[in-house]
């Protein structure tokens, strides 16, 4: 089981608002289950890390590479 990091909700949240342009085209094509019948989730965060897309179901993880991943403050 992966954990849930309840001390990243509100970060994560912000994450979800300000999606990168890379994330907005790839969720708009995961969203709504169009890859296979399969639940996907944004910025989801587990254990310490918040993750871009998440499918508990399969256990995937999606990271999408952007400049946020460069920058001192990411987490």
């Amino acid at each position: 089981m992966l954990n849930y990091n309840a001390n990243l909700k509100d970060k994560a949240r912000q994450l979800r608002k300000n999606l990168t342009d890379s994330e907005k085209a790839l969720w708009s094509r995961l969203r709504n289950k169009q890859l296979l019948g399969i639940q996907f989730y944004r910025q989801k965060p587990i254990g310490e890390h918040i993750v871009d897309f998440f499918a508990p179901r399969v256990k995937w993880v999606v990271e999408v590479d952007g400049s946020q991943h460069t920058l001192g403050d990411h987490v």
